[in-house]
């Protein structure tokens, strides 16, 4: 049986190796014409990890990242307000989270694929259903038909578009800068992931190999307000520690990506017959929480469970069945963060600190739990 995907991303390629080792064929399309990563890192929280153990990836991974073992919100001075300890989980499921470079990971996982086929400069165009399942029109020109279709293509998933109706993309009002410098830490931070809040902007940095930092800054912006403009970041974060500092200062400013940051309003509705969302086209998320790769990655893992065990239709209702409680829950606690983070309110912020100061280590450790156990399908 031949599954195909549309998009060649983290989500897309990990779904590959999944149904690849279940015995399935499979055929990637891309829309680029070269697989190119953004200059970027990537945290995989210890749910992500756990799949890839289960997928034979955890070695390699270690190797080519670094081991995250406390999660830190601070103050713009690097003071901690909460912290996450995760020794717990590195016990409990012999994983720990790991930081390393978002282009290194897309090649691991292509080098790890065995049959399948990738095809670049595939951009989707139409999608027609007929007798024998999903006519496929792409852009350069070419047509294929496909039996069973999973789109991992992205918040702008043209699968969703075509396919499915009702589904909204969420603007934040915050804008995100991404950057990967060479750069020493020091030694207390190198394998820690820390998150600074300031007021209406926050700053987040780890390490992803020896000397190499992968840092994000967010800033809100208001409605009638011009982009923020890459040039003025030094001034934005210009009180945070100097650490924050000397990071943005140290990064080559044509090396840094910037984005508006953006979710899909929660879609109820995966899968139309023989045709399945996962990922950001399913359940896109603000990256407030880390999870957006690590929820596509859950997902690879599960819908190659469910077509192992059911016929096309039970799998994908299945897969939905199983993953989209979670999807929306952690959707949803992402969104609340990115607000929450950018306060601008002196008093609300200092009350907003207080109240994570306070917050019992045994709460932060069953909200942790929960995001990082693994959906298990039925039977």
């Amino acid at each position: 049986m031949t599954i195909d995907i549309i998009g060649a991303g983290i989500g897309g390629l990990t779904t590959a190796i999944a149904l690849e080792q279940k015995g399935f064929r499979v055929r990637i399309f891309e829309q680029a014409a070269t697989i190119q990563a953004v200059g970027a890192g990537i945290i995989l929280a210890n749910n992500a990890m756990q799949v890839y153990e289960k997928l034979g990836l955890k070695a390699i991974i270690e190797q080519n990242g670094n081991a995250i073992s406390s999660l830190n919100i601070t103050t713009s001075s690097l003071k901690v307000l909460s912290r996450a300890d995760l020794s717990y989980f590195e016990q409990k499921f012999n994983v720990k989270n790991n930081a390393i470079h978002r282009g290194i990971l897309q090649q691991i996982l292509i080098d790890k694929l065995d049959n399948s086929s990738i095809y670049l400069n595939y951009k989707l165009r139409s999608i027609t259903k007929n007798g024998s399942g999903y006519s496929l029109e792409f852009q350069n020109g070419e047509k294929i038909q496909s039996a069973i279709l999973i789109g991992a293509d992205g918040l702008n998933s043209v699968v969703r578009n075509k396919l499915f109706i009702n589904s909204r993309i969420r603007y934040a009002k915050q804008i995100c800068w991404r950057g990967v410098t060479t750069y020493h830490l020091p030694t207390k931070y190198q394998n820690e992931l820390n998150e600074a809040w300031g007021k209406n902007e926050r700053f987040g940095f780890v390490q992803i190999a020896k000397n190499k930092v992968y840092w994000y800054a967010l800033k809100s912006f208001k409605k009638n307000e011009d982009e923020l403009r890459l040039a003025n970041i030094d001034h934005y974060f210009s009180k945070y520690n100097p650490v924050v500092k000397d990071i943005i200062s140290s990064t080559k400013r044509e090396q840094i990506h910037t984005a508006e940051i953006s979710d899909l309003e929660p879609l109820h509705q995966w899968y139309k017959e023989s045709v399945c969302l996962i990922g950001d086209a399913a359940h896109a998320m603000t990256p407030n929480m880390g999870q957006g790769a690590c929820q596509a990655i859950e997902d690879a893992y599960s819908i190659a469970q469910c077509l192992n065990t059911y016929d096309c239709n039970k799998a994908f209702r299945e897969f939905q069945k199983m993953r989209l409680p979670k999807a929306h829950r952690v959707v949803k606690a992402s969104w609340l963060v990115g607000k929450m983070a950018h306060i601008s309110n002196p008093v609300l912020i200092e009350i907003r600190n207080q109240m994570m100061r306070l917050t019992p280590a045994f709460i932060n450790r069953k909200q942790t739990q929960q995001l990082f156990e693994l959906s298990k399908i039925d039977g």
